[in-house]
């Protein structure tokens, strides 16, 4: 945003003493809840810079006109949207703008990347600024950089009887110029977004299987996964980016809707051939009605027939145990994963569909799933395992990697044990301490970086004071509205203003109170 009290046109301002002049009249503001720090030193090299190429950027800045007014528009219309919806339908708004308050309980590290992604942001918000009044021919007085409370930001204060002999469209170019900047380099963040896996190709593999970068102390697989491991599958489905690992997250949360009901379920796709040896040595699982229970350390089981593919063609489990299954068992699930599968599964199909693949000394085992939990297998392989393979004869990878796999069962809610961790999509081709977290800051950061880009977009879009949507609306105002004087504009751009600001902090404060109720 520009400094407040030079950027307006027709505000009855004092005079500014020339640029030269006031370099000794600056001082720092510090306070209980804000500071800030003025500078001069860039002052001559943007100027020249934007004079010097002056036909060139008022051709770029020309087009952030047309993007800066588009942007207006379409703020206002959400506005008018979500004040409609928000009197009719009396808190569900139209566009579901509280969800933007969704998931603000950020760690410090996300902390970090959000205050330095703002500080960038900003910086090319008002290098914009700075470098189309430039091409005009406007000197900046000062670039600012300050704290309010604990988020950073910057200012660009400009020579004030300058930007007054301005024509409207030459100080539209300036106003516009930061949303422009910004839209701009959420493109940029983007583009290098993608290109990323094939800058840093010949470092790192992308796109093999996401590789464990922190396990949280609370995690339910703290025990198990460790830091540079490497997740192969998740429910024998295969995993190569962390996209992946969300969609398949998010794919079983959906099957586990039907605990909603309250009942106990047996998926039909997981099922293990148990020897009856096995099965005589286990507990018998106690239950009153429908309800199994087994001791903690164990999980309850129930054998199940011969599994038709008929019965399972739209991939849904069965609900029905007590009149579809046979007796309930409790066994250990570490135990069970290392028997061969007996379940029908459309990625794993038996030749003979309707025919049992356990012999005749086994029977058919599935898991029976409680409310609110699943039964979900995840298969990785161990750093360590893997390192010592490089340092050994094994020179195939896949032999190497099939000998570190390791196969891991949890139960529970798999939202929270996929939150619980943090993955990413590249492995480094050379260990190095340092090397395996490259990649995932800057993917954090130029994806937090576009988030914050386009949200100060968006917001100094909005037409209300202190941003530059109003001094886009005083623009526009003024150049649309020339058969009137100079005091009906002025009216007409106050009461603008006064009626969008009055919206958007009503907006605002709807949705923290979503928020917080």
């Amino acid at each position: 945003m520009m400094d407040g009290s030079r950027g307006r046109r027709g505000r009855i301002n004092p005079p500014v003493l020339p640029l030269r002049s006031s370099i000794s009249q600056l001082s720092n503001t510090v306070s209980c809840w804000y500071c800030d720090f003025k500078f001069l030193i860039l002052n001559d090299p943007l100027f020249h810079f934007g004079r010097r190429y002056s036909r060139w950027f008022r051709v770029w800045f020309t087009m952030g006109i047309g993007f800066g007014i588009a942007t207006l528009i379409g703020v206002t219309v959400v506005l008018l949207c979500e004040l409609g919806s928000l009197l009719v339908y009396r808190g569900n708004t139209f566009f579901g703008l509280p969800f933007l308050f969704t998931g603000l309980n950020i760690s410090f590290p996300s902390f970090v990347y959000l205050c330095v992604s703002s500080i960038v942001s900003v910086l090319v918000h008002e290098f914009g600024h700075a470098l189309a009044a430039a091409s005009e021919g406007v000197h900046t007085e000062y670039i600012a950089i300050f704290l309010a409370v604990f988020f950073p930001g910057a200012v660009v204060a400009f020579n004030y009887a300058s930007l007054q002999a301005l024509p409207a469209v030459a100080s539209l170019r300036i106003y516009c110029a930061g949303i422009w900047h910004n839209a701009v380099f959420c493109g940029v963040c983007t583009l290098v977004l993608f290109l990323l896996p094939y800058i840093l190709s010949p470092f790192y593999t992308y796109g093999e299987h996401p590789m464990v970068m922190d396990v949280a102390l609370y995690s339910p697989l703290s025990g198990y996964l460790s830091p540079r491991d490497v997740i192969v599958s998740l429910d024998d489905t295969h995993i190569h980016t962390t996209e992946e690992w969300k969609l398949i997250i998010m794919s079983l949360t959906e099957q586990n809707k039907l605990h909603s009901s309250g009942q106990e379920i047996v998926d039909g796709h997981k099922g293990y051939c148990v020897p009856h040896s096995l099965i005589q040595e286990s507990t018998r699982s106690l239950g009153k009605g429908n309800e199994t229970k087994c001791p903690n350390e164990l999980t309850t089981f129930v054998s199940t027939p011969c599994l038709d593919s008929s019965e399972y063609e739209n991939n849904e489990p069965d609900i029905n145990l007590p009149k579809r299954w046979g007796s309930f068992q409790c066994l250990d699930a570490m135990d069970v994963l290392k028997f061969k599968k007996c379940s029908y599964n459309k990625m794993t199909t038996p030749t003979n569909k309707s025919g049992c693949v356990c012999s005749e000394v086994e029977s058919c085992l599935a898991p029976v799933q409680h409310p609110g939990q699943q039964w979900v297998e995840l298969t990785f392989s161990s750093f360590d395992c893997q390192n010592v393979g490089r340092n050994s004869d094994a020179t195939d990878s896949s032999i190497r990697e099939g000998s570190c796999l390791q196969t891991y069962v949890f139960v529970g809610d798999v939202i929270s044990m996929a939150h619980s961790i943090h993955l990413t999509s590249y492995q480094p081709r050379w260990y190095a301490e340092f090397a395996a977290y490259l990649p995932n800051t800057l993917e954090r950061f130029f994806t937090c970086s576009f988030h914050v880009s386009m949200l100060l977009a968006l917001l100094n879009s909005l037409p209300v004071y202190f941003l530059d949507g109003e001094s886009i609306l005083e623009g526009i105002i003024h150049h649309s509205f020339n058969s009137l004087n100079f005091s009906k504009r002025r009216l007409i751009l106050r009461y603008c203003l006064l009626g969008w600001t009055i919206i958007s902090v009503t907006l605002l404060l709807q949705m923290v109170l979503h928020r917080v109720v």
